[in-house]
């Protein structure tokens, strides 16, 4: 298929699309107010309003309800038209984005190409734990070339532009006008800044609480069933499955492994589950010194030992991949070879799932000068994803089994993340999802140095440098050649498990349960995400 189809086929697919769901949602709606309720009990809520403050998966979830993305990611995370209805290359450096006409934002104005450009030079200027920037990182100028028509020109040919645009929201050009990143917060949080072109406008946020969202009357898209939105920020797994089972919100997601079979076999309830693309990774320290590792009588060692590629790989084998998809996350998760999962295109087929070996481990352990191991933190999340508490207190006594002294520190995302930004953390045990469907996303971010003038290795926090990786990542930015670029990619994923750029674990399986006399999910996202207008009321 020629790159210029690309376009008028995807608008031709989104269509047949919208009237497949339009349809389903008539059917579904039938005898049910309109005005009804719908309550989810859902892990982690946003961490602002803006939209732009943070990449986090939970926090982009929650706003795609208020702020619209430029494309749109499908069920499988297929790229599908959003506010751009079409788009094509006009030379290899420059992409045209045709807009949706007639999209009006929640205050009644316009949406045009101004918006799309301002929302573009905020996400380049804000930084933070997890900035968005990196999902504007290759452009370099843009053009607006009428009202609904708009060129980015890239830092040299962009294959993937259009997939990071999954995660470009819009926001109102005249509502940002004059922000900074020291007040954009309280603006945003505030409702004054909050004004988006998505189904829903912003009602209420208590932060740790509760997300509330009402329908919006001048969506461009279909009408949703929901009059109103609730998102009840329930980050205890039993209080999740509680407040379930008593009625008090109509589902939840991220349904603890434990929970799945007993809810599974109550008639009150149904449960759906999927695999995601999210994979559970163990990143290690590689700068000179770091903070949290020390002898095992407490003193300071003379260097870091993850430096070591020895010791990295005595890490890597001390791990039993199965045990910690089967045991650890109680059949909601599987062993993986390489940090993208089946489907993402540059998956490595010829990379194997590492077998444990605590004595080769041991072996190593002592030939880099560790005999008696060391002491370390471990630390992991323990609220982000289905499992990752359990993988982590996990990984601590599989660690010890090769003469490591560990001390497990699970902790919120929200805590967690920031001390890693600040570069207070030896390693960090988390999960990280291939959301835009190209390994390139991961690939980019975290395995390339952290170059800030090639916008590269945006979340590389932990000092890794390969000039061969990065040659590599780079070539496949540029090449836009889907076989030469994916040869490209699986030769990256090669090379980040020889050199341990990061160690990956397990694939993260999700699941949902629901009241069943209430709500259908129409589906499970390979990404996780759960959006209102997948959710449909029950008849009566």
């Amino acid at each position: 298929m020629l790159i210029t189809e690309l376009g008028w086929r995807m608008d031709m697919r989104w269509n047949y699309r919208r009237f497949a769901l339009a349809t389903v949602g008539m059917a579904c709606m039938a005898g049910v107010a309109s005005a009804q309720t719908l309550t989810m009990g859902v892990i982690a809520g946003p961490e602002s309003i803006d939209p732009h403050f943070t990449a986090t998966g939970t926090h982009s979830e929650a706003l795609k309800h208020v702020f619209d993305t430029l494309t749109h990611s499908g069920d499988k995370l297929q790229i599908e038209p959003g506010l751009a209805e079409s788009w094509r290359i006009v030379d290899p450096n420059t992409w045209e984005f045709r807009l949706r006409r007639g999209v009006k934002f929640h205050d009644g104005s316009d949406m045009t190409a101004e918006d799309v450009a301002a929302s573009i030079r905020r996400m380049q200027q804000l930084s933070g734990p997890n900035p968005t920037r990196i999902y504007v990182r290759r452009v370099q100028e843009i053009r607006i070339v009428d009202p609904h028509t708009i060129q980015i020109v890239t830092d040299g040919p962009a294959p993937t532009l259009p997939n990071d645009f999954i995660r470009l929201f819009i926001t109102s050009a005249r509502a940002t006008a004059g922000l900074t990143p020291e007040n954009a917060n309280e603006a945003f949080n505030s409702g004054r800044a909050a004004i988006g072109t998505g189904p829903y406008r912003f009602s209420s946020w208590t932060p740790r609480e509760q997300f509330a969202v009402e329908r919006s009357d001048n969506y461009w898209g279909n009408r949703p069933a929901w009059g109103r939105v609730v998102r009840r920020e329930i980050s205890n797994p039993a209080a999740r499955v509680a407040q379930l089972r008593t009625g008090q919100v109509d589902m939840i997601v991220r349904v603890p492994a434990a929970d799945v079979a007993t809810l599974e076999r109550d008639r009150n309830i149904n449960v759906l589950k999927a695999e995601t693309v999210y994979v559970f990774n163990l990143a290690l320290d590689q700068r000179e010194s770091t903070p949290q590792v020390t002898a095992r009588d407490g003193s300071r060692l003379a260097a870091n030992p993850y430096r070591d590629a020895r010791v990295r790989e005595a890490i890597d084998l001390a791990i039993d991949r199965r045990a910690l998809a089967e045991i650890a996350m109680e059949g909601l998760g599987s062993p993986v070879s390489q940090m993208v999962t089946p489907g993402i295109f540059g998956f490595n087929p010829a990379l194997t799932i590492p077998t444990p070996n605590i004595n080769r481990a041991r072996q190593l352990l002592t030939e880099a000068g560790y005999p008696n191991g060391f002491r370390m933190v471990l630390n992991f999340t323990n609220n982000r994803l289905p499992g990752d508490a359990g993988v982590g207190a996990a990984m601590t006594q599989m660690l010890a089994r090769i003469g490591l002294e560990v001390q497990a520190a699970g902790q919120p995302a929200a805590v967690i993340f920031p001390a890693r930004a600040r570069g207070e953390l030896s390693n960090i045990m988390a999960g990280w999802g291939t959301l835009t469907g190209e390994a390139n996303y991961y690939y980019a971010a975290n395995a390339h140095s952290n170059n800030a003038q090639l916008r590269l290795g945006a979340f590389n926090w932990n000092g890794f440098s390969d000039p061969e990786i990065d040659r590599l990542i780079q070539a496949a930015n540029v090449e836009l050649d889907d076989k030469k670029r994916e040869g490209l990619l699986q030769q990256v994923g090669a090379l980040s498990n020889e050199k341990r750029v990061v160690i990956p674990l397990a694939a993260v399986a999700s699941a949902w349960a629901m009241r069943r006399d209430r709500v259908t999910l129409r589906v499970g996202r390979s990404d996780e995400e759960t959006y209102a207008w997948d959710i449909s009321p029950v008849s009566r």
